[in-house]
């Protein structure tokens, strides 16, 4: 869906209609520039977010993976045990270190999510911020003029 979605298209609509109204004092190519930057600010704030889906995904697909392995690996382990003593033991351990890495890895993923939410969250505050500040000119070009 994102890959059909064209920000210069939309902008370009947004500008077309714009031209139909004459309002005296407003720069209206300033607008136009400015909401197309917003819209280039949500475009990239978006690409963050699938990325960051993408790698999440990726990143389970490797944990499963790597789950199944461990769960081979400890079957054998447990099938060559010697005695009841033994298989209690080591089924212990297995447990103690698949609980240990469950927790590392959920801590990896919600890092990895929270990141590309803060990427995501930058790129539209850095905007909203400089949108405020174009705001603030065009105010003060309407004032003088």
């Amino acid at each position: 869906m994102m890959k059909e979605f064209d920000p210069t298209k939309v902008v370009d609509q947004f500008s077309n209609m714009l031209k139909t109204y004459n309002m005296p004092g407003v720069d209206m190519e300033s607008i136009v520039t400015s909401q197309k930057k917003n819209l280039e600010a949500l475009t990239s704030a978006n690409r963050v977010v699938i990325e960051g889906i993408q790698s999440v995904a990726k990143r389970q697909a490797e944990i499963l993976q790597e789950t199944m392995n461990e769960a081979t690996k400890a079957l054998d382990t447990l099938t060559k045990a010697s005695s009841p003593q033994d298989i209690a033991a080591q089924q212990a351990d297995l447990a103690k270190n698949a609980f240990e890495r469950a927790l590392g890895n959920m801590r990896e993923l919600a890092d990895m999510v929270t990141k590309a939410n803060q990427q995501a969250a930058d790129t539209i505050n850095s905007r909203i911020s400089a949108t405020l500040g174009e705001i603030k000119e065009l105010a003060v070009k309407a004032k003088q003029s």
